[in-house]
């Protein structure tokens, strides 16, 4: 028996004697299946031939596979009371990157935007004893099942210690932004809400590696839902994707272009 991990979206499966056919991550249109064919590997393997860096990301902490995996996201440690919230995750667990993080406080819970980072979410909550929240709309897209596994609904989620799950839909229906209410306030948006290069704007897509755009109202409706939400700094899935400052004009401009775009297009 073994946990098959897809080498193209790194999402682990439940165990199983030999590999799924296909990954229906992959399959679906927002993302794809790789030039290769599907591809397969294991926990173990992966050790074998990558490792975690870990290293600051604005006023958090990120942890991402070296060299990149899959889609090659980082996650960001996030203080939660004496302990740390796992935003978004990435496969690779090991025995170095879990001390490093029990060093730093451990884990009290994980939060994931959207089923592309569910990775091997099973795997850390398993280590760590804790519970794993995701949005009950993309409940059809974990591949894993975990007791551990906790569906919220609706349009907000309040965690305490100043987080609170916002249902940003966009790219999946219950695609999620994590909003921290410390200091100045940050947004955390996967990529649900991208950041682009110029950290000026950022951008919404329904699916991103094969460009099919979202409707206008749909992302009014995203930019709505982040609004009653003190901000300045946006951290995207990316190392160093952040916007340290200036976060809600720089999402109402690009909501603007966007629109402007797609009416200058279909007029």
């Amino acid at each position: 028996m073994a946990r098959s991990i897809c080498v193209t979206c790194g999402t682990q499966f439940a165990d199983s004697d030999r590999p799924p056919d296909a990954c229906p991550i992959c399959t679906d249109p927002r993302q794809y299946v790789g030039l290769d064919g599907q591809q397969w590997t294991t926990l173990e393997d992966l050790a074998a031939s990558h490792e975690n860096a870990i290293r600051a990301q604005g006023e958090l902490t990120g942890i991402g596979t070296e060299p990149k995996f899959a889609i090659g996201q980082r996650a960001l440690l996030v203080p939660y009371g004496d302990s740390n919230l796992l935003w978004d995750c990435v496969t690779l667990l090991d025995d170095a990157t879990a001390a490093e993080v029990e060093r730093r406080g451990g884990l009290a819970a994980i939060a994931i935007s959207h089923p592309h980072y569910y990775s091997a979410m099973v795997e850390w909550a398993r280590r760590f004893d804790c519970p794993i929240h995701l949005h009950a709309a993309d409940a059809e897209w974990i591949m894993r099942s975990d007791r551990a596994i906790k569906h919220w609904h609706g349009e907000t989620r309040h965690l305490g210690h100043g987080l609170t799950l916002i249902r940003g839909g966009g790219h999946f229906r219950g695609g999620t932004i994590l909003h921290r209410a410390e200091g100045a306030g940050a947004l955390l948006t996967g990529d649900i809400i991208q950041i682009v290069p110029d950290r000026t704007h950022v951008a919404f897509m329904w699916s991103y590696p094969n460009l099919v755009p979202l409707p206008e109202a749909e992302v009014d409706r995203m930019v709505a839902a982040v609004s009653p939400y003190p901000y300045e700094a946006v951290y995207g899935a990316w190392w160093d994707a952040i916007i340290p400052s200036g976060g809600p004009e720089i999402v109402r401009r690009s909501a603007e272009r966007y629109g402007r775009a797609l009416r200058d297009v279909l007029g």
